[in-house]
């Protein structure tokens, strides 16, 4: 017991010692790193100081826990060194590769964007010509412009037992002005349901007329119908259309330039259109008739020469 109290009376010394020593340091002040490391320099020896800088040449020391490496390992470790090194070197060139690639870019991207202007280009062209093609396409389907005339339009009545009911009947002949000639007729309560149904029946019924040259018949020819009596008869260029009002309609429509046409007996339209129609059915030309005769075009077109000129010296 004497001795754990005699311990207990140092130790509680002790700390009385020690918390005296740190007042008298608190007390005192504290100097700066500065005049410390000052301090060391100038109390180090020439001895120590040579052996600082033979320290710091050799290899520090490793540390309490670190392994000393070995030879090996301090090679390995250069190696790493060097390798890091490289790398470094070789991000910095294709760093300044991609500076250089980036302003051949800017060229390649211009020359890109030219080849895609052009291949726009050339399909805007292709969608103009498919567009043409498909316009001329459906031009074609389309049916072609007809040449419309109103010949006559008349009102009828129809007696019923309340008293009278008015309509209107046209007369319309339609060609193409090509040798394409056609005529209806068409009834309805107002003018243009009537000239509508005229047309639409005109169209359905065309029949096609040879013309020499494009401009007048081939020869004269007559026709009837009921009490209308037509002659027709072929002119030379520079003629004109000679007709009454229903047959110039037809010939304006058929495309016919020069001809001489008479009109005998009825000056009823129906009639008279209808007569010349009957004629035009029988006209001809000398493709059909060598046709027709198994002959060739020039034996007759000699032969109408030949009577033409027999014809001029009986005359003279």
């Amino acid at each position: 017991m004497s001795k754990d109290k005699n311990e207990l009376n140092e130790a509680s010394n002790n700390l009385s010692n020690e918390k005296k020593l740190d007042a008298t340091d608190e007390s005192k002040p504290k100097k700066l790193e500065s005049e410390i490391k000052n301090d060391k320099k100038d109390t180090l020896s020439p001895e120590s100081k040579k052996s600082a800088s033979n320290s710091n040449n050799k290899d520090p020391k490793p540390r309490d826990g670190e392994k000393k490496l070995s030879p090996s390992d301090q090679e390995k470790t250069k190696i790493n060194q060097k390798n890091t090194q490289i790398d470094t070197e070789n991000q910095v060139e294709q760093d300044s590769t991609v500076k250089n690639t980036d302003n051949k870019g800017s060229k390649t991207l211009t020359g890109s964007v030219n080849k895609t202007k052009k291949v726009n280009n050339l399909e805007n062209k292709q969608n103009n010509a498919k567009l043409n093609n498909s316009e001329s396409n459906n031009k074609v389907n389309e049916q072609p412009e007809y040449i419309e005339k109103l010949v006559s339009i008349n009102r009828v009545a129809k007696v019923v037992k309340g008293g009278r009911r008015f309509s209107f009947a046209a007369l319309v002949v339609v060609g193409d002005g090509n040798g394409m000639v056609g005529h209806g007729k068409g009834k309805a309560k107002e003018v243009p349901e009537a000239i509508k149904k005229a047309t639409d029946e005109a169209k359905t019924r065309m029949i096609r007329v040879p013309l020499r040259q494009g401009r007048t018949l081939h020869h004269d020819i007559r026709g009837r119908f009921d009490s209308g009596k037509v002659y027709l008869r072929s002119a030379p260029s520079g003629t004109g259309v000679i007709a009454g009002g229903p047959m110039r309609a037809v010939f304006e429509a058929l495309g016919i330039q020069d001809i001489v046409a008479k009109s005998v007996g009825t000056s009823n339209p129906h009639n008279m259109v209808r007569a010349t129609f009957e004629a035009l059915k029988v006209a001809s030309s000398p493709k059909i008739i060598a046709a027709r005769r198994g002959l060739k075009i020039n034996e007759i077109t000699k032969r109408r020469k030949v009577s033409q000129g027999g014809v001029e010296d009986a005359k003279n």
